[in-house]
């Protein structure tokens, strides 16, 4: 028998040597030794082998553990120990100590807020339970070698889905409710307005709204069904028990019958409304639904699980243009859940990532969590010369390296577990206003994922403000220690210089975004946008007023305070239909354009105060195949004189008579598009929007004379009206709010390098006292002191500007390719920053230097 193979295995041996007790070891070894020939002699080696493993491994157990030589109880002691050290230092030196407090639990609030913010934003659509099969449909296009994506696509595309392809689960098309302004839903004499849509019969099967009453599966496969929410429920019936089956009437026009009762719609749901109608009623009102060349709707479906994404869409791309003549719209399905926060879009019209601010706002609190670990170690390394004897004294006594690192260690983490507190304090002050400036409903609770945030957040802090200064100090010799030749190396020197390079270097990238971020904001608000949307409210067309809207507008007009009033079919904020059978002489008929459509009222540009560049506007001589084109559009059509030209519309001639001045209707990331504008036809258009232009300074009284009209001249209807600068606001509210949050977290950056800055000065004039003395005695003035102790600092400002001036170009030339329309990043941007920069670091050193210098020098020399 081969005897290296026939022994127990060594490093089994070994293991358990290393861990059994003394007492054991000899009766232990032996028995397991006995157990292994044993094994050998009736089966074999292998088989021993793999035995002997198990019982070493089954004797780690506490009671067969070596007890430690210094024990649990000393364990114990020295952590004590260590908390009593470090609570000593705190008080020892009082400044260091708040100047760290206060930074880190800044840093530490202005991070958790950003995560709680982050969060939130990573979880919108994602409680629906078939998540990961949930998928919108998409379209994207391609015209005139550009590629556009779009969130609309045909009504009746989800259905075909449902009917061709096998994968396909569930399918629903979706009117969404932000096509509409509030509808009026009535019970006996009791209106309310509430927010609706139009949905498929699949769409609770889709997404998992709860429903509290009612079958999912059928609840909308009834045209004349109707499902509230619980809240809408209690504002009808005051009641939520038995309302199934009972009736409400929709726009005091049809009765719907209350199939069932949802629970309220979560706030991070992309899919709001109050109410959901059958898309089948819709298509009977809207019959355009139905053609494949039309778009608008949104559609959604759940795959069966296993399908491949990839050959889906290979197998789906070409199912709505196989249906149409020019082939540019291709389909494909992303997930629901994704497009949130990777897609932004404007009636179909891409706008942007929310993504991106998700991004950014993570790196913001890193990089507040690392200025905040900055001060801490620079002001610990800095203030080493003051425990250097007590660090000597440990060393030569016995204390081992991993002992002072973990004092240290411990020392921080202590530090950062205070500030935590104060900052989970702070945060619970600060997010009712945090969440008015982000218009999010974040509810502060110590839920499981937060405090795990929290703790992850502390740790990382704790050890990354710590784990330098601990390396650091108890790297020390002890016997040059004890003899007080410790001198600060070239390399620390230059280490604790960076890490005030880089804190300023972040600052400065900072001030310099705020800047250029407002400036954009500002342009936006201040542009010429080609019409005037102040004072201008606007509201939908209902009731009565659906066929007399003429009427309606002409009484309007004799209301004292207000100024003018039209009607339009367009939003005038956003996209609302374009067409590409928009024909004129000349044109290559191979070339796909789309024009935006805008049909009103005679009274429109004036209310608007939009300008006639060439010809004139409407009057109600004028004839109904006339038509109005922008700008743009003459530009695309090429024609230097368009007047008089005839083109044609949906296949009927046209006579273009004015031109109006571009305006912008869509966001300023998007060009400006051509549009024309048309005289509108169909008298009872449920599309038709009211526009009226009130006196300055007379607002409120003159809606108030607008709801008591309106109260007797459609009865039973509310007026529900919208100032047109409020839905302008609303399409750069992410921008604003960027805006916003990056001036306040700027400051918190500045702040906290301010402090730490602060920090340095003082212990180094500290340092210097004697310095100070002997030149003052020898002359020094004041001012010439100031400049010496101030030197160092700004030389390291001055080297965080340098770096920080390009990286900020490249960041903010980034962001602000977002815009097709934006300013210039001027010179004066960066020396603003720059200037501040330095403005604010002379402030902060120079409260520090101007004391020093006005010390007296004989207080200075006296004899330590």
């Amino acid at each position: 028998m081969n005897r290296d193979k026939s022994i127990p295995p060594t490093l089994a041996t070994k293991l358990l040597h290393s861990f059994l007790r003394d007492d054991l070891a000899e009766e232990v070894s032996g028995d397991l030794e006995e157990k292994f020939y044993k094994t050998v002699n009736v089966r074999s080696v292998f088989k021993a082998k793999v035995n002997y493993w198990y019982q070493v491994i089954n004797y780690i157990r506490p009671f067969a553990f070596k007890k430690s030589k210094s024990g649990n109880q000393n364990h114990a002691a020295m952590f004590k120990h260590n908390l009593l050290l470090s609570y000593r230092s705190f008080l020892r030196y009082k400044s260091s100590f708040l100047i760290n407090l206060i930074g880190l639990s800044t840093g530490l609030t202005a991070s958790l807020l950003i995560y709680m913010w982050v969060n939130d934003e990573l979880h919108f659509d994602k409680f629906h339970e078939k998540d990961k099969q949930l998928y919108q449909v998409m379209e994207r296009r391609e015209i005139g070698g550009n590629v556009y994506l779009s969130n609309e696509s045909t009504g009746i595309l989800a259905e075909e889905m449902k009917i061709q392809l096998p994968e396909v689960e569930y399918a629903a098309a979706v009117i969404p409710s932000e096509w509409f302004q509030k509808f009026t839903l009535s019970l006996d004499e009791k209106n309310v307005k509430a927010t609706g849509q139009y949905v498929g019969e699949d769409y609770l099967n889709i997404f998992s709204f709860p429903l509290i009453q009612g079958d999912r599966s059928t609840v909308l496969k009834d045209k004349n069904s109707i499902v509230i929410t619980k809240t809408l429920a209690l504002r009808l019936f005051g009641m939520t028990e038995n309302i199934v089956g009972k009736t409400v009437v929709f726009q005091h026009e049809r009765e719907f019958q209350i199939t069932g009762i949802l629970e309220d719609v979560p706030y991070r749901s992309s899919e709001q409304f109050e109410f959901l109608l059958s898309l089948e009623y819709y298509k009977d009102i809207q019959p355009w639904i139905k053609q494949w060349g039309n778009d608008g709707p949104h559609n959604f479906i759940v795959l069966k699980e296993g399908t491949n994404i990839a050959q889906f869409n290979a197998k789906i791309k070409n199912i709505v243009a196989d249906h149409l003549e020019n082939k540019f719209r291709f389909v494909f399905v992303s997930p629901f859940s994704y497009n949130y926060l990777h897609y932004s879009f404007d009636h179909g019209a891409s706008m942007g990532a929310r993504m991106e601010y998700v991004k950014l706002f993570s790196l913001i609190a890193v990089f507040i969590l690392i200025i905040a670990c900055i001060n801490f170690m620079n002001l610990s390394t800095a203030r080493a010369a003051r425990r250097i004897k007590e660090i000597g004294i440990k060393k030569a006594i016995g204390a081992v390296r991993k002992q002072l690192i973990a004092q240290y260690l411990s020392e921080s983490m202590l530090i950062t577990f205070i500030s935590a507190a104060v900052a989970l304090l702070l945060v619970f002050l600060l997010l009712p206003g945090f969440n008015v400036l982000t218009g999010k409903q974040i509810a502060f609770e110590l839920s499981r994922t937060l405090i795990l945030a929290v703790t992850g957040i502390v740790v990382f802090t704790g050890l990354i403000a710590g784990s330098y200064p601990a390396l650091y100090l108890s790297g020390f010799d002890p016997a040059t220690v004890l003899k007080g030749k410790l001198t600060t190396s070239f390399g620390e020197l230059w280490a604790r210089k960076g890490l005030v390079v880089f804190q300023f270097t972040l600052s400065v990238v900072l001030i310099v975004a705020v800047v250029v971020v407002y400036n954009q904001i500002q342009y936006i608000q201040t542009k010429n946008l080609g019409y005037n949307r102040d004072h201008i409210i606007r509201f939908e067309s209902e009731g009565k007023v659906l066929g007399t809207q003429e009427t309606f507008i002409a009484a309007l007009k004799q209301l004292p305070g207000v100024v003018n009033a039209s009607g339009t079919l367009h939003t005038i904020v956003g996209r609302n239909f374009a067409t590409n059978d928009f024909v004129w002489p000349g044109k290559n008929e191979k070339e796909i354009i789309f024009f935006e459509g805008m049909r009103g009222g005679y009274d429109l540009l004036p209310t608007l105060g939009m300008k006639i560049v060439s010809g004139r506007n409407f009057s109600r001589e004028t004839s109904p195949s006339t038509i109005i084109i922008n700008e743009t559009a003459a530009k695309v059509m090429a024609m230097d004189d368009p007047i008089g030209k005839t083109i044609k519309l949906y296949g009927q001639d046209r006579q273009i008579i004015g031109v109006f001045k571009d305006f912008f209707f869509q966001s300023m990331h998007t060009t400006m598009q051509p549009m024309f504008y048309d005289i509108v036809a169909e008298e009872n258009n449920p599309w038709y929007k009211i526009l009226v232009k009130l006196e300055e300074g007379k607002e409120r009284e003159t809606i108030a004379r607008i709801e008591e009209f309106y109260k007797s001249y459609n009865p039973g209807f509310i007026l529900d009206y919208q100032y047109l600068d409020d839905a302008f606001q609303k399409m750069y509210a992410s921008e604003t709010r960027v805006g916003i949050l990056s001036r306040y977290f700027a400051g918190i950056a500045i702040l906290i390098s301010c402090l730490g800055l602060f920090g340095l000065t003082a212990f180094t004039a500290e340092r210097r006292q004697k310095e100070i003395g002997i030149r003052k005695v020898l002359g020094s003035s004041n001012w010439s002191i100031i400049y010496l102790l101030s030197g160092e600092f700004t030389k390291m400002v001055v080297m965080a500007i340098v770096i920080a001036l390009p990286v900020s170009y490249l960041i903010t030339s980034s962001w602000l390719g977002n815009f097709v329309y934006r300013i210039d990043l001027e010179w004066w941007f960066f020396l603003g920053a720059a200037v501040s920069a330095l403005l604010i670091a002379w402030l902060t050193v120079g409260l520090q230097t101007f004391k020093a210098s006005r010390v007296n020098p004989v207080n200075c020399l006296k004899s330590e």
